[in-house]
């Protein structure tokens, strides 16, 4: 059993007063309804869940009267074996996107106020077949995305103490002992190998088989092609897919990763391409690096529109894009040219974007100098190159020299922690999670 950090979040929501009800958010697969699940059966004495997808009739519960009463009345006649009282029940709406009416209906229970109500769902608010916005000012969110680092070292058996340790080298500008350090790397690249998504991950721990990991990688891939078919609508469809499935040679295919449409297809163009991008957005399966000008506050005034990088939001479907070899090359460190540079780029924006950072890369055309990723963290400006080996970042020492409201500027290398002479911090790629 994976152990995630979301049942943390989920019992500080528990017990805070005056809750709303609770939208728990997240792509396909990454782990919502086991999440939820979980908690509801170590945090209460029981847990009413409905399922829309699965059980389509029980959308007739919401057809009617939305009063808290009449809802009650008719989950009990659908649930006698359930007690369904306010102190002991957990209420919990899956695949909520499939009932509009049951959208509606949090407003009316957190208005009530006696029940824990928690819905979830995948492709939340962007299959316009059927409106689903939620009622505003009447649900908190919470996201979860696949597995992060640090939950993997948990799966692996490493002890919370050893991997609550990194946080604290990191902290502290200090090197890693040798031996935690080629420990952590290991797992580190396995990690990257087999992505975050917790099927994949709880293959590989049951089997110890990286083959297994690979076919449910590749599973779980089309399952996202079949959300796009069904979800998206016929104008989207094919185009969404297209932009999708071009991610892996947008970024380990050329040196450069600027996303180019004449890879989606020939003359491609953004007019016809970019609200697919959106859509992929939306159903939280692809993620944006826009590039910036200048990397100065606030990095939106500098974006420069139709410049982006695009990313899968898990390495587990990137992977899945291409050949089983290449999981070999990144567990036994044998990757080169653009391949390498294109998923040491992915693995770390992989973490940045599951720690909830916003995403920009800084690229000067006259310089032609760039740096691979550019956070913005409460009014500070943070760049961030990403080396898959040893290399020197000259164009991060040399944006540090030329904008001197830069104070902090991190190197992720295939190296130990330390603080060069221009003060720039290079990490481990298992650190970045702590940016």
């Amino acid at each position: 059993m994976l152990d995630r950090k979301i049942q943390t979040a989920l019992a500080a929501w528990k017990a805070s007063t005056h809750k709303k009800c609770l939208v728990l958010q997240g792509a396909r697969q990454v782990g919502k309804t086991f999440a939820v699940e979980r908690f509801g059966k170590t945090s209460y004495q029981e847990v009413l869940s409905i399922n829309f997808k699965e059980t389509p009739s029980a959308a007739s519960i919401f057809k009617g009267d939305l009063s808290i009463d009449a809802m009650i009345t008719a989950l009990r006649f659908r649930h006698p074996d359930l007690a369904i009282s306010p102190e002991s029940t957990l209420l919990f709406f899956d695949e909520i996107q499939e009932c509009p009416e049951a959208i509606t209906s949090l407003k009316f229970w957190t208005a009530d106020g006696r029940y824990d109500v928690i819905a979830s769902g995948s492709m939340l608010g962007i299959d316009y077949k059927r409106p689903s916005s939620y009622p505003v000012g009447y649900v908190d969110y919470l996201t979860l995305t696949g597995l992060d680092f640090e939950e993997f070292l948990w799966a692996q058996g490493v002890s919370r103490d050893l991997s609550s340790s990194i946080w604290h080298y990191f902290n502290e500008r200090k090197p890693v002992p040798a031996a935690i350090h080629d420990e952590l790397a290991a797992h580190f690249r396995l990690f990257c190998a087999l992505g975050g998504m917790p099927e994949v991950i709880q293959a590989y721990e049951d089997t110890g088989d990286i083959r297994k990991a690979d076919a449910i990688q590749r599973a779980l891939l089309q399952g996202y092609l079949y959300d796009i078919a069904h979800y998206a609508n016929a104008e989207e469809k094919i185009k969404a897919e297209r932009c999708f499935l071009s991610i892996a040679g947008q970024l380990l295919g050329k040196e450069n990763h600027k996303f180019q449409y004449k890879l989606v297809e020939q003359g491609g163009k953004a007019a016809k391409y970019f609200s697919s991008i959106d859509w992929l957005m939306q159903a939280d399966i692809a993620t944006m690096s826009t590039n910036v000008t200048k990397a100065s506050c606030d990095l939106v005034d500098y974006e420069i529109a139709g410049n982006f990088r695009l990313y899968c939001t898990d390495m587990s479907l990137l992977l899945a894009m291409r050949d089983l070899s290449l999981k070999q090359g990144i567990v036994e460190s044998s990757l080169s040219g653009n391949t390498k540079g294109g998923l040491f780029e992915s693995f770390i924006v992989d973490a940045l974007h599951k720690s909830g950072h916003s995403l920009h890369f800084y690229r000067n055309e006259s310089t032609k100098r760039e740096v691979d990723i550019i956070l913005q963290k409460e009014g500070r400006v943070i760049p961030v190159e990403v080396k898959g080996g040893r290399a020197a970042a000259n164009s991060l020492k040399a944006l540090m020299k030329s904008s001197p409201e830069i104070d902090l500027a991190y190197k992720v290398a295939d190296a130990n922690v330390g603080v060069d002479e221009d003060g720039i911090v290079t990490i481990p790629h298992y650190m970045a999670m702590y940016i």
